[in-house]
């Protein structure tokens, strides 16, 4: 039995533990018959999506054990995905690999705990009533009985405090310093066992990102055996150079950017190259998962002590209702209603005690269902967004890749001619005076171009860099690399007015149609010495139309692209209308007569129309006669009113057998009976009135026009 040794700072060392693990798993898997085997990385297939599938192809012959090594963070994609293939009659047992249970969960079931580190009297104190054989002035065995700490002198003024280890010897109890003692053995072998193991448990925790997965094959003789399986990678990139030439067609040179991040060498694979969108997604299979459980406790008794009870709250309020009945009814029916000091609130009101607890447990649960239904729309959004996938194709490389592990390639996947003409391309919004020189690329080759940024040389002489999107073969993109500035664009907005298209009158509404245009007018000035096809870029906006010219050249899902030839030195012009129309709903209960002016003058209005306007007008100008001659009555009312309230007021200081007196009563007489009279014009006024209004009303409604 080995013996561990301690220091003055009270950490354990481990020595070798690993080495002895291996060769006894190397013993225990020849015990077993059992071979080692490996499978050789054959084909790795990379998405763009961010993983990538990878295949292990071989031969093993009877039971065989294959060992894989993967990072932590690839285990949870390992187990989601791996299938494992024993051909030629071979079957799989089990794909073991080491489990990532939280390393202090297990540490907690070894008989001593290193999860907190412990110094070696903490060790010591774990293990009481062990024997244990110390080395120190002379040899000592005995059982440990506790650890204390104890004060001593050091010096004059100074104290420390010293660990001292209590034994039971053969001899009596002993104290031993702990800083006197070199080594210390524990007798019990099961113990030293179980300590080594935790520190061998501790020593592998530290190696936390690489894990082994073992395949474990069963069968006889030599057979096939096939490993597949997805992994998170790096998403594989393209770049391209694009060579142009006046004499020769452009020559497109295509490269692809793979890493491999794996913890194997690559070498001689077949490496396909997948752009795609699959669904795929991380889920947490490795780490193990623990299902809480209610912890019961086991019911004690305490002695018995004196009680003293409440009155029961149902009990107290039947009292209540007797009391008040008792008030009300004759004492011979009190009499006759005996009491029910055990009923309770549930039977008062009709039901059991069990449907009332019932009914209060469903609504309980119907809140508690309620509030997380609610709490989940308020936490969970969706996170769906529609946009463009791209198309799904891919490229086998002709040729086995070899790459060692953590290492970066670039693999050519193009090489071929290409169609292009180049173009200048103007748009305001990217630069107000110059073009950018530009070309119109078509794939001529029978390969999908992925997207990625393109390097043009031109006349063998870096020209720019561009981006192309996907492009497959056939299709056209343009491309812009450069600032061309041989080449300046004028873009010179004209105003135009509105015009008046047609007015229509349905059912008591006016609806005014006008057409708006607009035009800019561009002037294109070429200073090189080569005629230049000029692609003049537009916006297309809502409901503009395009007038002139008639066809663009080229039409995007957002903007327009117009083609214009510039000579060198001469000025070269295009000019580009666009028109939209708007109709305006009007009331023509609103319309006045400025309105009808404008409308009747003009020359869109059709003649019928311009009637229906007048005569509405004419109908409106009668009624608001009508409205302002009654108007005019009522204020004379109202003027009458006030003076009225004068002469009262002048009469209640007056003798009423004095002339003035019976002067205010005749000119009050008079003024009663003026406004009596305005009364009966103001009533003719306003039938008049309603009958002009129902008859405009029912005019305008009836109109279709």
């Amino acid at each position: 039995m080995s013996a561990f040794c301690t220091t003055r700072s009270g950490y354990f060392v481990l020595a070798t533990m690993a080495v002895a693990w291996l060769a006894t798993a190397r013993a225990v898997r020849a015990a077993e018959g059992t071979s080692a085997a490996s499978l050789p990385l054959k084909e790795v297939v990379l998405f763009t999506s961010g993983v990538g599938f990878f295949e292990h192809a071989g031969k093993v012959g009877g039971n065989a054990q294959v060992e894989m090594k993967f990072n932590v963070d690839d285990v949870n994609d390992l187990l989601k995905s791996m299938v494992v293939l024993d051909l030629d009659g071979g079957r799989i047992s089990a794909v073991s690999y080491g489990s990532k249970d939280p390393i202090t969960k297990t540490l907690k079931t070894f008989a001593v705990d290193l999860t907190t580190s412990p110094t070696v009297a903490q060790l010591l104190g774990q293990i009481r009533g062990e024997r244990v054989e110390l080395e120190a002035a002379d040899k000592i065995t005995g059982v440990i009985l506790g650890v204390e700490r104890q004060k001593r002198k050091v010096g004059d003024d100074e104290v420390i405090e010293v660990d001292v280890l209590n034994l039971l010897t053969d001899e009596g109890l002993r104290s031993v310093s702990l800083e006197t003692v070199g080594r210390i053995r524990l007798v019990n072998e099961k113990l030293d066992a179980e300590l080594r193991q935790a520190l061998a448990l501790l020593a592998s925790g530290h190696a936390t990102d690489k894990k082994t997965v073992t395949l474990n094959l069963l069968g006889e003789g030599e057979r096939r055996v096939e490993v597949g399986y997805i992994q998170e990678t790096p998403i594989w990139k393209t770049t391209y150079r694009l060579v142009l030439a006046d004499e020769k067609a452009p020559l497109l040179q295509g490269w692809a950017i793979v890493e491999n991040t794996t913890e194997e060498d690559w070498s001689d694979v077949r490496l396909t190259l997948v752009s795609g969108r699959p669904i795929s997604f991380v889920m947490n299979l490795y780490q193990p998962l623990y299902v809480p459980r209610p912890e019961e406790r086991l019911p004690l008794y305490a002695s018995l002590r004196p009680q003293t009870y409440g009155q029961d709250m149902a009990d107290k309020e039947v009292a209540f209702r007797r009391l008040a009945l008792a008030e009300t009814a004759p004492a011979e029916d009190a009499a006759k209603a005996p009491a029910r000091p055990g009923q309770s609130l549930a039977r008062a009101a009709g039901k059991s005690e069990r449907e009332l607890r019932d009914q209060d447990g469903a609504a309980l649960h119907y809140w508690a269902a309620g509030a997380m239904g609610e709490q989940l729309r308020q936490t969970i959004q969706s996170v769906a967004e529609a946009g463009e996938v791209g198309e799904l194709f891919q490229y086998v490389v002709d040729t086995p890749v070899s790459l060692a592990r953590q290492q970066s390639a670039m693999l050519p996947i193009v090489n071929a001619d290409v169609k292009g003409e180049k173009v200048s391309i103007y748009n305001p919004q990217v630069h107000a005076k110059h073009p950018l020189a530009g070309l119109k690329l078509t794939n001529a080759t029978e390969l999908h171009l992925m997207q990625g940024p393109i390097t043009v040389f031109d006349g063998g002489v870096y020209a720019g860099d561009a981006q192309i999107a996907d492009l497959p073969p056939g299709q056209t993109r343009l491309i812009s690399y450069a600032l061309d500035l041989d080449t300046e664009v004028v873009a010179k907005p004209v105003g135009r007015p509105g015009e008046l298209v047609s007015v229509r009158l349905v059912k008591g509404t006016m609806i005014v149609t006008r057409k708006f245009a607009k035009t800019v007018e561009y002037t294109i000035k070429n200073s090189g010495g080569k005629e230049k096809t000029v692609l003049v870029e537009q916006p297309i906006e809502g409901d503009w139309k395009l007038v002139a010219p008639k066809e663009p050249a080229e039409k995007t899902r957002d903007r327009y692209r117009f083609a214009v030839k510039a000579a060198p030195g001469k000025p070269a012009a295009l000019r580009v209308d666009e028109e939209r129309t708007a109709s305006e709903h009007v009331a023509l209960s609103n319309v006045n007569d400025d309105t009808v002016r404008v409308f009747v003058s003009a020359k869109a209005v059709d003649q019928k129309v311009k009637d229906a306007l007048t005569k509405i007008v004419e109908q409106k100008l009668a009624l608001e006669k009508l409205i302002a001659e009654r108007k005019q009555y009522e204020a004379q009312i109202e003027v009458i009113g006030r003076e009225q309230e004068r002469i009262r007021a002048n009469m209640a200081r007056l003798d009423r057998a004095g002339d003035l007196y019976k002067r205010y009563v005749k000119k009050f007489t008079e003024q009663e009976d003026t406004i009596e009279q305005l009364r009966g014009k103001i009533e003719t006024l306003v039938e008049k009135e309603t009958a002009a209004r129902r008859a405009l009303d029912e005019y305008m409604a009836g109109l279709d026009l």
